[in-house]
């Protein structure tokens, strides 16, 4: 099958390319990208021509920090509702964290996942496995193993490695491996009990709160093994301005240091939590304005490297249920692209660095073969029309779990296309 698409706004920062132009797509490759090409040129009768004009057609977005669920606990999300969510959320390309049921930390999960991701034939589904077996942070997996099986990166999110010898030997095994270590930041003895920021609003609500330093001293941490080791270290979702700093000088010295930040930590802040609406229960937990502003300057000046949803699909439950004993996760996967783009509109990114993000950066840190709209590439392809509005309506998500605090919210921007291997696999009606 061909596909022609006409007239779209091309942006590929993989290529410095942002031109208004055609692209083709045969045998789920790029074949083709210039002006005014032609059906008629490559036989019209098996092209399907596309009229794209005033959309975006970018490189298929990636989304490095999901949680499936699958194995064990399908009742909040499947590998297959949670690839549907996906590509529904513009995503063609999403990392699975390996907090499921058994913990991904062997070659037998590692395969049931790709091979259900492959009964699916919706997104490209990459394993992230476990830095530790059963993610107790005692003895290290066997990532050669892993990595030989499929998996992509190792982290034990969800779970921060407390143990710095431990967090020191994953760096130094991940290395030769070409491996990245994904860090869970958190500091158990600073953190635990905790169910908010601490701040004014937990001593107003009365909650125990979670001081930003529970965060920023293991990033602080993990930093100072990957400059001592000479290895490089991915911090995940990012939510306090302390954090940002200290990514930010770490790499104006040269240390191997890349992280991530996801959409709700630009978008809310812990007053979303006035009313005990347990949706907005994260963690880390939604901070404060300050820190918010910083996660906008850190992404602004590259210190934060990709916006990945931590897609944290709940049941009700989980979530139906006092504050205190809510799970925390939001469902982020069919939210995540439009709170981005409204970075754009406020100035802070540009369509560029939002595309470098949410895609280029995340293929780079996982060291995939995306990420690119390169001839020959895979025809991995996200369509966006920046001007659409829409209302958030979490019974009509593809995910299994409704845990959004975005309940209502009207946004503007969305994936209108999908496109993975050259097959449209979602496309807005």
């Amino acid at each position: 099958m061909k596909l022609l698409l006409k007239g779209g706004r091309i942006i590929d920062p993989s290529q410095n390319i942002d031109a208004e132009m055609d692209l083709l797509i045969e045998n789920g490759k790029i074949a083709k990208m210039g002006r005014d090409l032609s059906a008629s040129e490559n036989n019209s009768t098996t092209v399907e021509t596309l009229d794209l004009r005033n959309a975006l057609i970018v490189p298929g977005l990636i989304d490095m920090h999901t949680h499936l669920r699958e194995p064990g606990h399908e009742y909040k999300e499947t590998i297959q509702t949670g690839s549907e969510a996906a590509v529904a959320g513009g995503f063609t390309s999403i990392a699975c964290m390996p907090n499921t049921n058994p913990i991904n930390d062997n070659r037998s999960v590692t395969d049931f996942i790709l091979k259900q991701a492959g009964i699916c034939n919706m997104a490209n589904v990459y394993p992230i496995a476990a830095i530790s077996k059963m993610s107790e942070g005692k003895i290290l997996s066997e990532f050669g193993d892993l990595k030989d099986a499929g998996a992509v990166a190792f982290s034990d999110d969800g779970n921060p490695v407390t143990n710095s010898r431990l967090m020191r030997n994953a760096l130094e095994y991940a290395h030769p491996l070409d491996m990245t270590v994904i860090s869970h930041c958190e500091v158990l003895d600073l953190s635990t009990g905790g169910t908010m920021n601490e701040g004014s609003v937990s001593t107003e609500l009365g909650l125990q709160g979670i001081p930003n330093v529970a965060e920023s001293i293991m990033v602080e941490r993990d930093i100072a093994l990957a400059d001592y080791t000479n290895t490089s270290v991915h911090i995940a979702h990012v939510s306090t301005a302390e954090s940002v700093r200290a990514i930010r000088a770490a790499k104006a010295r040269g240390v191997h240091v890349t992280a991530e930040t996801a959409p709700h930590y630009f978008t809310l802040t812990d007053e979303a939590l006035r009313e005990f609406s347990t949706n907005a229960k994260v963690y880390p937990p939604l901070r404060n304005m300050k820190d918010v502003e910083s996660i906008k300057e850190g992404l602004k000046d590259g210190t934060i490297d990709v916006i990945a949803s931590d897609h944290a699909p709940h049941s009700s439950i989980e979530k139906d249920v006092e504050f205190e004993y809510a799970a925390s996760g939001i469902n982020g996967l069919e939210t995540s692209l439009s709170l981005s783009l409204k970075l754009v509109d406020d100035d802070i990114l540009t369509f560029h660095q939002l595309i470098e993000k949410m895609s280029t950066n995340p293929a780079r840190i996982l060291k995939i073969n995306k990420g690119t709209l390169t001839i020959g590439s895979d025809a991995d392809l996200t369509i966006i029309d920046t001007q659409k509005s829409w209302t958030v309506n979490v019974n009509i998500f593809r995910s299994k779990s409704k845990n959004s605090p975005f309940q209502g919210w009207k946004l503007k921007g969305k994936a209108i296309m999908t496109i993975v291997g050259g097959e449209i696999k979602y496309k807005e009606t």
